[in-house]
């Protein structure tokens, strides 16, 4: 698998996590403060998941070298 595949599959990951907050919510809640919700969480989840010991947990297809 391409790296920028790889790149891709985590970011939508990572963006699937986040929202979901959001999306069990009423839709009344669907507004600038909820957005920064998930922004902060899709951020933080980003960082999380650079960590070398995340990185390891990972399964190989969504690793950045793309090893076992």
């Amino acid at each position: 698998m391409s790296d920028s595949t790889r790149r891709t599959l985590r970011t939508s990951l990572q963006t699937v996590v986040a929202l979901l907050p959001l999306l069990a919510g009423e839709p009344s809640a669907r507004n600038a403060p909820a957005v920064a919700g998930v922004v902060a969480i899709a951020a933080a989840l980003t960082r999380v998941m650079a960590l070398p010991e995340v990185e390891r947990l990972l399964p190989s297809w969504l690793r950045k070298e793309g090893r076992t």
